[in-house]
């Protein structure tokens, strides 16, 4: 259990590696999709800053890609601006992660957001409100409403056992007769 007396980190997330391929045109593609500053070299890195100092350093593999997800939270305005360059570009847009609502965007808590690809398959993400902040009186709330997660105490105070994969731990199905 977090201690509320104490005070909280002012940590801020620095940077993220990035796979792909030819690094330059993925990184030019997010820099004016978003209408930031176009990406510097450093090293084998393409940067992107995006925000106050975070930086999207693309960097060459020569493996497979595994796509990732990475959402930009954005102004009403910035996503009227990026939405059009995403039309103008007729790139492949969608309301949901899954990719099953295309063509559309969503109105989750009462924002706008949207989903389309960079040219390596990463899911990029746009929104105008963060998950859950309108709550469940939003006319469109968001499909996921998140509970914060905290740790269990067992009996005689200590914390219970990790389950083991396969098995082995407490049943997360319900009780049968209730």
């Amino acid at each position: 259990m977090r201690d509320d007396a104490r005070p909280m980190m002012a940590v801020k997330l620095n940077h993220t590696i990035v796979a792909a391929r030819d690094n330059g045109a993925p990184a030019l593609f997010l820099s004016e999709i978003l209408g930031v500053a176009p990406p510097i070299r450093l090293g084998p890195f393409a940067l992107v800053t995006v925000g106050d100092q975070l930086t999207l350093d693309f960097m060459d593999t020569g493996g497979d890609i595994k796509p990732q997800h990475y959402a930009f939270l954005v102004s009403e305005t910035e996503f009227d601006q990026i939405f059009g360059r995403i039309e103008e570009r007729h790139l492949p847009y969608w309301a949901d992660p899954h990719q099953t609502k295309p063509g559309q965007i969503n109105h989750w808590d009462d924002g706008r957001g949207v989903y389309f690809e960079d040219p390596n398959g990463h899911l990029l993400e746009l929104l105008t409100r963060t998950y859950g902040s309108a709550g469940t009186v939003a006319q469109n709330p968001h499909p996921l409403v998140a509970e914060r997660l905290e740790p269990k105490e067992q009996e005689g105070g200590k914390p219970p056992e990790p389950s083991t994969p396969g098995g082995g731990g407490p049943s997360s199905s319900p009780a049968q007769g209730s």
